[in-house]
Order: structure tokens, then C-alpha cells, then sequence
């Protein structure tokens, strides 16, 4: 790998994901990354799809008006590089194809539409900012549609496992009640669990939970102070929390977007899917994930990084 550059760049990624389109601009120099902008918007992209199939031309429209502002806020701010990325919505629309020729007409930037593999090296590089990791590490980012797993280890390539099983497609998928019953959460709960039961028997020493999911969730567990992690204790007060209160009063109480408060039992039900199939004494919560990975990514590798992304998971030295 290259030696460190001292030089302060920015950079700018937009993360088309299934229930929010997310957009950060950022300074980067080296693993470290400097927040300028963050901003979503909710779009339901996985929604469209799983309703209807195609997001068609007025989504389209919508998607293009709102990338091409994002994209004139990066370049306002000096943005060196803007990266878009697309999830899980994208490797199912119909109208993909349409999608990311229009976006690239309307806003002069690519759409970069990820493998599994691709998304999970992304969030593990988001994670550890390209850093070498010291332990064995499994993240884990819970999406809308689906949930990347990457495993790594001191001198042990990474592993990327890409599951079904979102928060978003699993509400959509069982319609738990608002609130939910705890019969409605055990069905959640052992959708999730016959979903995880393929992926690798790993045993990380730690477990990185990432995405809005994980965050929103220690939110509501955490009170007046944000949760970092979840023992089994927290998981076990967030049920009790779920069961008895409406999504509108959760999203009212703990600042969650009510869009996503009505996930969050799906979301809860997959966090405790993954600490039963690892084994986890602790899971440990982290606000960065897919976007600062192609941040780093972009800044590192230039427009070759999907081919690198292996050997960026891998980090270097400074």
C-alpha cells in the first residue's frame, strides 16, 4: 500500500439503501474522517419494490431531483470525489437498468450497484477506517432488504456472507401489530433465526453492529444517553419496550424517524438472531458503516476501488 498522504481531501458518498437514501460529505486523510454533511431522505425503495416491482417514472423522477441535489451540496463543500452506491432495492428493481442511466443523465455522477460481497467489504472498511484489525471481527449491518456479514482477522482475509432478511422486509413479510404482541415478536424472532442459520460458524471476539437499525434501536434502549452496546439484558428491556409501546410514541420519545420506528421490532428480532447465532456476550454499536467505506475507498484506490476493495479490508499502515 501507498505511504500516508498528510493531504486533507473531500469526499462525498450517497448510499441508495432500501428504506433511506443517505448522503455524507466528508475530509479524509487517511483512516480518519471528518463529518461536513450528512442528510436523508426517505424513499422506500424497497418498498417499491417488493409492491410493485419497478420504482417507475415518477420515483425515478423523485430519486434523480433528490441525488442531483446531493450532489450539487458536494460540490458546493469542494468534493474531490462523489461516489453513488446502491443496495439490495436496486439488484431487484425491474427498472434498474432505467434508474441508473437517468441518474447518471441527471446528475453526471455512476451508479455503483454492489454485490453482497461488495457491500459487506464496504461497511468492514467503514468500520475499521483501514486500519489493520489486532482481533477477530464480525460486522454485521442490518439493513432494510437484507444484512451483510464480513469476518476478518489479524492476517486472515475477509468473508462476506450477503442474508435475506431485513428489518424492512420482515415487517412487510409477518405485518407484526403496532405494538406488537409478544407472539408477533417470537414469529419475528424465529424468522430471523431460520434466516442466520446458513451463515459460517464463525467466533469473532467482537461484533460490530452497523445501519440504521442497530442505531435507532440504542436510541430506544439507551435512554437520555446513547447505548455503544447491547448486553442480553438491554435486548431483553427493548422487548419489553416494544410490546407496550406504539411506534408513534417510540419514534416521539427517543427521535426516531416514524418511518423507521415501525421496523424497529423486525430490527430488534434480527440483533437477537445474531447474538444467539455468535454467541455474543456483548454486541457493540457503530454509526459508520457502507458510506465512510466507499469514502475511504474512492479516496484510496481512485476509480479502480471496486477492484481493490479485498486488499483495502485488509488495511495498511500509516
Amino acid at each position: 500500500m501507498p505511504a500516508r498522504r498528510s493531504d486533507r481531501r473531500v469526499g462525498a458518498v450517497v448510499d441508495l439503501g432500501s428504506t433511506s437514501v443517505h448522503h455524507l460529505v466528508a475530509a479524509i486523510d487517511d483512516h480518519h474522517l471528518e463529518v461536513l454533511v450528512y442528510e436523508s431522505t426517505f424513499l422506500g425503495l424497497g418498498a417499491a419494490a417488493d409492491e410493485r416491482g419497478a420504482l417507475g417514472p415518477a420515483g425515478r423522477e423523485e430519486l434523480v431531483d433528490t441525488l442531483a441535489a446531493y450532489a450539487w451540496t458536494a460540490r458546493l463543500h469542494g468534493a474531490a470525489t462523489i461516489t453513488f452506491v446502491a443496495t439490495e432495492p436496486l439488484r431487484r428493481l425491474a427498472d434498474a437498468a432505467r434508474i441508473v442511466g437517468e441518474v447518471d443523465a441527471g446528475t453526471g455522477v455512476p451508479v455503483h450497484v454492489l454485490r453482497h460481497e461488495e457491500e459487506a467489504l464496504l461497511t468492514l472498511l467503514g468500520v475499521t477506517g483501514g486500519a489493520p484489525v489486532e482481533r477477530d471481527l464480525l460486522v454485521v449491518d442490518i439493513g432494510g432488504g437484507s444484512s451483510e456479514f464480513a469476518s476478518i482477522g489479524p492476517g486472515r482475509p475477509a468473508e462476506m456472507v450477503g442474508v435475506k432478511v431485513g428489518a424492512a422486509a420482515l415487517t412487510r413479510r409477518h405485518g407484526p401489530g403496532d405494538p406488537p404482541s409478544k407472539a408477533d415478536l417470537a414469529t419475528l424472532q424465529r424468522a430471523a433465526a431460520e434466516a442466520l442459520a446458513a451463515t459460517p460458524a464463525w467466533t469473532p471476539v467482537d461484533i460490530v453492529l452497523v445501519g440504521g437499525t442497530a442505531t435507532n434501536l440504542a436510541k430506544v434502549v439507551g435512554g437520555d444517553a446513547l447505548r455503544s452496546s447491547f448486553r442480553w439484558s438491554d435486548l431483553d428491556a427493548l422487548q419489553r419496550v416494544l410490546v407496550s409501546t406504539p411506534a408513534d410514541e417510540i419514534a416521539a420519545a427517543h427521535g426516531v424517524r416514524p418511518a423507521r420506528a415501525g421496523l424497529l421490532p423486525a430490527g430488534s428480532a434480527i440483533v437477537r438472531a445474531v447474538a444467539e447465532r455468535f454467541a455474543a456476550i456483548e454486541l457493540i454499536v457503530v454509526d459508520s458503516g457502507i458510506r465512510e467505506g466507499a469514502l475511504i475507498a474512492a479516496d484510496r484506490a481512485g476509480p479502480a476501488w471496486r477492484d481493490r476493495l479485498a486488499a483495502l479490508a485488509q488495511g495498511w499502515t500509516g
